[in-house]
């Protein structure tokens, strides 16, 4: 039944929010687990670009399609607050990242961390990177059912650590195993039906991995403060900016929010990516030939651009499977978007997988084709937020360039090294209970190529 979220004060010329709260106690908070794009695309279709419905036990107003989540993006008002929205998902966990910060505070953190992420330092983590991963890509075995999805997290996780801690010295595999599990929890406890701490339930999980990652890192802060590293944690550790310096526990959600996001998020766009290459052999061969081109068995930072191809799978890949494909702020005072009136304290989400999938704004937009980001086409500008992997506004992702760099050095060494195959019916059953990962494993047939040179 549709019913309106709250009437529009009178003389506002708004209007109220029609929806519905879908199924007693669980609301569409299983629709959602389920699929979804799906039920973002069922309420577009009843309601349009704004509506309301009930999920994990409160109200939310869904802003589809570039024009409503413009308005929250761009937050010219400041009506809308990342922190308050996220916190309620992932606030025990997560808390004081740069991404739960608003304002003057969250403009403060970033001016320092930014000096962490400066063209000078991603050429250094690049440095770091490519090394790492010709090491780690030499492990691999090929077979032909190599589930690359759990190859691909440890692999991007040790890349963190090596990268923005400078490696965790006296820790063994089996530990960052565990650390990378931590993560996981954290993250999976977001999309919790029981938000208590029952003991074996996803929230109580989420709060010990919490409690296990900050013991991890509070273990190597004093040797990070007290040396000269050039690694992210080293840096953030004495980067000052007019006297301003972040505290230890500053350092630590910093972190521990950093890394879980440079992993996570790299690890299913690198995932998609080996996906679609695999099951269209002419991209494949298409970015094999550029990375061959490379001299060398190295890479540089400053050679990524010569990888022109494997940047448009790379757009397209994160364009179907979003690695963030809902965004939550909440409302801090009364405001409108497009007319319709959302009052204070209301929980609002913009859908980025919605979105990308719109056939408004992307024509055929189920098709695997990286074409529509060439210059000849560029689908991405018929709007400036028809394509959002990272957000926009002031809470953009500031390690989007770090993470377009790593995802680009360990596909370059891919391709160089092996071929691989993915079945042209395939589709990878996603789970989407927080951030998207396929629950197979992503299997490939994966070949090793004979040598680095060209010669197959």
């Amino acid at each position: 039944m549709t019913r309106t979220l709250a009437d529009a004060p009178t003389g506002s010329g708004l209007s109220p929010i029609p929806g519905d709260g879908g199924l007693p106690l669980l609301g569409h908070g299983l629709a959602y687990l389920r699929d979804p794009k799906r039920m973002w695309q069922d309420r577009y279709q009843r309601y349009g670009s704004v509506s309301w419905f009930r999920a994990f036990g409160i109200r939310i107003v869904a802003l589809l399609g570039p024009e409503a989540t413009e308005a929250v993006l761009t937050n010219r008002d400041k009506a809308f607050a990342s922190g308050d929205g996220w916190r309620f998902l992932i606030g025990p966990f997560f808390d004081r990242g740069l991404m739960l910060l608003d304002f003057d505070e969250h403009l403060s953190h970033k001016r320092l961390m930014q000096q962490a992420f400066t063209s000078d330092r991603l050429e250094r983590y690049a440095a770091a990177i490519d090394p790492a991963v010709r090491t780690a890509l030499e492990q691999w075995e090929p077979g032909d059912n190599l589930q690359v999805y759990p190859e691909l997290k440890q692999l991007t996780l040790n890349l963190a650590v090596e990268v923005f801690m400078g490696g965790a010295e006296g820790t063994s595999q089996k530990r960052l195993d565990l650390i990378n599990a931590s993560f996981i929890d954290c993250v999976q406890a977001a999309t919790a039906l029981v938000r208590y701490p029952v003991p074996g339930g996803r929230w109580h999980r989420g709060l010990v991995g919490r409690r296990r990652l900050e013991a991890f890192l509070r273990e190597y802060l004093p040797a990070r403060r007290a040396g000269d590293g050039d690694d992210l944690f080293s840096v953030l550790c004495r980067v000052e900016v007019d006297g301003e310096r972040f505290s230890d526990d500053d350092v630590i959600n910093h972190m521990i929010f950093l890394l879980m996001a440079a992993h996570d998020t790299s690890t299913i766009t690198l995932s998609t990516m080996m996906q679609y290459l695999g099951q269209h052999p002419e991209w494949q061969q298409r970015c094999r030939e550029e990375s061959l081109a490379i001299p060398g068995d190295s890479i540089t930072h400053g050679q990524l651009p010569q990888l022109r191809s494997l940047d448009l799978v790379m757009k397209e890949s994160l364009r179907l499977v979003s690695p963030v494909p809902t965004i939550v702020r909440k409302a801090v005072k009364d405001t409108e978007v497009q007319g319709r009136f959302i009052p204070a304290g209301t929980m609002v989400a913009i859908a980025p997988y919605f979105t990308h999938h719109m056939e408004e704004y992307w024509p055929d937009p189920e098709a695997f084709d990286p074409g529509r980001f060439s210059e000849e086409r560029r689908e991405d500008k018929i709007h400036r937020l028809a394509w959002q992997p990272f957000g926009g506004g002031v809470h953009k992702c500031i390690g989007m360039h770090f993470a377009g760099a790593e995802v680009a050095i360990v596909l370059h060494h891919l391709l160089r090294n092996f071929e691989w195959h993915v079945d042209p019916d395939y589709r990878a059953p996603m789970d989407m209970k927080s951030l998207p990962f396929p629950k197979d494993g992503q299997p490939v047939r994966l070949v090793r190529r004979s040598d680095a040179s060209g010669v197959a």
